[in-house]
């Protein structure tokens, strides 16, 4: 339930913080099921918000484990399809949890469900593939062995900057693994071995590689072309944005900046912080508004709100 309530405000949220989403097969938002999402991991839990408003379905994500020793953040992530899998470094004494944690995708599964594994483990703000873990690999193949006609999607998600509010974004779906594809006779070391290689081979197409931060090739990959026309159109409703997010915006920023700006979950805690405080900040300015106006017309500040926001991101400084 919980997962429905939030996931329509999420998605009108994301496109606000991102102005543009580039997708080569819309046709996979479709999917039915059984899925297995195999994606790189860059920008930590925003990539998980992504993919989870982008799919009709619910999608069940795979998650770090030490997330969820927190009994209320546990209960929270759990009633939001977030599945817990632990590291080595996290405590020998919690991998037997992700026993449990595979057995639950199997079920998912079998009810023709998604789960989304982030392949190479750790979250990085880089445009690179690094190497994938053996994750993927073993609940592929255990579903399988399970009778479960799993289909794997490698996905590669790619993002113009990991610190600037209105980027645009590049997500690319590649082709599919089934089991026919995989002789999974051959052992668990070389069958584990075998699909790291096909599915690295395809995540290679998908992920954008920018080495060194370069700046010249970022512009030439991610830049947006708007027309003057556009732009002019925009002009005035994209200042009138400015001047009415400014007092939440700007203030919150810089308060994210100092306590995260080099975590590597900047980007996903600053669009977690306003997706939070948004609803409970146009609400406060609408009524102050009021009060000072005592006109009805002041309500419909409520709705025209994130239209002067997404007009503001839309033509401001790409780079």
């Amino acid at each position: 339930m919980l997962y429905q309530l939030i996931k329509l405000p999420a998605r009108l949220a994301f496109f606000l913080h991102c102005r543009h989403l580039d997708v080569n097969d819309r046709r996979v938002f479709k999917d039915s099921g059984p899925l297995l999402i195999a994606s790189n991991h860059p920008n930590s839990f925003l990539d998980a918000i992504l993919i989870a408003t982008l799919f009709r379905k619910p999608v069940y994500s795979l998650a770090r484990g030490d997330v969820f020793s927190n009994r209320l953040f546990r209960f929270l992530l759990v009633k939001l399809k977030i599945l817990p899998v632990y590291r080595i470094s996290e405590g020998a004494e919690n991998l037997q949890e992700n026993f449990t944690t595979f057995e639950k995708c199997r079920e998912i599964f079998k009810k023709d469900g998604i789960v989304l594994i982030f392949s190479e483990g750790l979250c990085i703000n880089e445009w690179h593939l690094r190497s994938l873990k053996k994750g993927t690999a073993r609940l592929a193949i255990q579903s399988w062995e399970a009778g479960i006609p799993l289909r794997v999607l490698p996905l590669g998600i790619n993002y113009q900057s990991f610190s600037s509010f209105g980027k645009n974004v590049i997500l690319r779906s590649g082709t599919v693994i089934r089991r026919s594809d995989m002789d999974i006779s051959r052992g668990s070391g070389l069958t584990i071995q075998a699909f790291n290689e096909r599915l690295t081979s395809e995540l290679k197409k998908l992920v954008i590689e920018i080495p060194d931060r370069n700046e010249k090739k970022i512009r030439e990959v991610f830049q947006l072309k708007i027309s003057t026309i556009e732009k002019t159109i925009l002009l005035l409703p994209a200042l009138a944005g400015i001047m009415i997010h400014a007092p939440l915006y700007f203030p919150f920023r810089n308060f994210i900046r100092s306590k995260a700006l080099h975590s590597g979950h900047y980007d996903s805690i600053l669009t977690g912080g306003l997706f939070l405080l948004y609803p409970f900040y146009t609400l406060l300015l609408t009524g102050i508004l009021w009060m000072l106006s005592g006109s009805l017309p002041v309500l419909l500040l409520i709705p025209l709100m994130p239209i002067l926001a997404w007009t503001s991101i839309r033509i401001k400084k790409q780079f």
